[in-house]
């Protein structure tokens, strides 16, 4: 299964929901070139819903790294919701947990972003 992405905008938030399996090839691919085309239309307040991805590997992983650096770079924000267990227990095992801001709850998640 290959890595699906829709993108939605709530209160100035652009969030893409994405679902499938964000891999080396096809689903890291899809991540970058989705970020940098929301990143081309000036929005910098980026909120990566996973709560459908099923797994991630060492690539994906890069992607994701790579995806908040450039969101970082441009001034923006990108913050990660509904991580499943297997995805929570990769980002504390590579101590990635404390690098990005991870949230549980949409609204929360929506608020958190600075004004």
């Amino acid at each position: 299964m290959s890595l699906k992405s829709s993108t939605r905008n709530v209160d100035g938030i652009t969030v893409l929901d994405l679902s499938g399996r964000i891999t080396l090839g096809e689903g890291s691919v899809v991540l970058r070139d989705t970020i940098r085309e929301i990143l081309g239309k000036g929005e910098k307040k980026i909120l990566l819903n996973l709560g459908d991805v099923t797994y991630i590997d060492s690539s994906g992983i890069g992607e994701l790294v790579s995806a908040f650096t450039a969101v970082r770079k441009e001034g923006g924000e990108l913050k990660l919701l509904n991580l499943t267990k297997k995805v929570h227990d990769l980002l504390q095992i590579t101590k990635l947990y404390t690098v990005f801001d991870v949230k549980d709850d949409e609204a929360a998640a929506i608020s958190s972003y600075t004004k």
